[in-house]
């Protein structure tokens, strides 16, 4: 099923899709993960606690799964997923990406977890691997964190190659990261191969905390983009005692949690396709899909927009966080 295909009307909870950023390697940035993952934190036991969330996604209505290159052993997790559940897992549309290489040898205390590479060549290599492991499953493929200054946004020869592989019929994007998405998502939409747009999808992070993006996406799903949203929780912030006094009430007031007030949120934004769970265990994933059904007033709205950061500030949090 290609990416274009993606139905995220199927289901009220179809455009929720999963991430799996936070499962596919020992450590990451969100909070709380001694609190979130298993004790002992071997292979075996993420692959057991990716498929436990990837099995609760699935049967709550996600039918999109976002991996990466650089998400430790994340692909392989998935692919080992979808072969184990066969034709139940046929409606799941998969995508990956590729740029930045996984270098932390399965360590949580590694002092460079990833590596950034947006060349041609690193492209052919990751590609290889990705398809590797999850051969014509492989629906979206992705540049992974490009900013304005990404060599990506002007390599010729790099656009050819994708567009080798989106003419056999792997849907193209890329995502974002950074103060300055929106010029990067801007930039994006003006590329072209032989006259036609390359990048049919756009990922960004956009949160209550982080909403500078929101002008530029917009824009790229007035321009028939798909918009995919990552880190709608911030990594965390927007979740359970971290969350701001402000979400807390409003979750309180609806007798849910602050995860799915944030998520509601985005969910309301008109452009917003599909808005990535960052789940790491099965009960997050169920709190996590009441957002698709929580009705949040004009005025609760209001005040959640109030808790708006500028967007250096809050990428220099977010950069302090510690991997774990």
């Amino acid at each position: 099923m290609a990416f274009s295909r993606f139905d995220p009307g199927a289901t009220p909870t179809a455009r929720i899709g999963l991430g799996l950023a936070a499962v596919g390697r020992p450590g990451y940035l969100n909070l709380g993960r001694s609190r979130d993952l298993p004790a002992e934190r071997t292979p075996e036991a993420m692959r057991r606690r990716t498929h436990e969330v990837l099995d609760a996604a699935h049967a709550g209505g996600v039918r999109y799964v976002d991996a990466a290159r650089s998400y430790g052993r994340a692909e392989e997790f998935l692919a080992g997923w979808l072969e184990a559940r066969g034709p139940a897992a046929r409606d799941v549309v998969v995508g990956s990406k590729w740029g930045y290489t996984y270098t932390a040898g399965w360590r949580v205390d590694a002092e460079v977890p990833e590596v950034k590479d947006h060349g041609a060549a690193a492209f052919e290599r990751q590609a290889a691997e990705s398809r590797g492991l999850l051969g014509e499953r492989l629906d979206l493929y992705q540049i992974h964190s490009v900013t304005p200054d990404s060599p990506a946004l002007a390599d010729r020869e790099l656009h050819e190659r994708l567009a080798a592989l989106a003419a056999e019929g792997v849907t193209i994007g890329l995502s974002t990261s950074g103060p300055r998405q929106a010029e990067a998502v801007r930039a994006a939409l003006d590329v072209t191969v032989a006259g036609r747009p390359l990048f049919q999808t756009v990922q960004c992070t956009y949160n209550l905390l982080e909403p500078s993006a929101e002008p530029a996406l917009a824009e790229a799903h007035a321009a028939g983009r798909t918009v995919l949203v990552k880190e709608a929780l911030a990594n965390g912030r927007l979740a359970g005692e971290a969350a701001p006094p402000e979400v807390r009430r409003i979750a309180a007031g609806l007798g849910t949690t602050p995860d799915a007030v944030a998520l509601a949120a985005v969910l309301a934004c008109g452009w917003a396709g599909v808005v990535l769970s960052g789940a790491a265990s099965a009960a997050q994933v169920r709190a996590n899909l009441a957002a698709a059904t929580l009705p949040l007033e004009e005025g609760q709205r209001a005040a959640l927009t109030r808790l708006a950061e500028p967007a250096e500030e809050y990428w220099a949090h977010r950069a302090a966080l510690p991997w774990g």
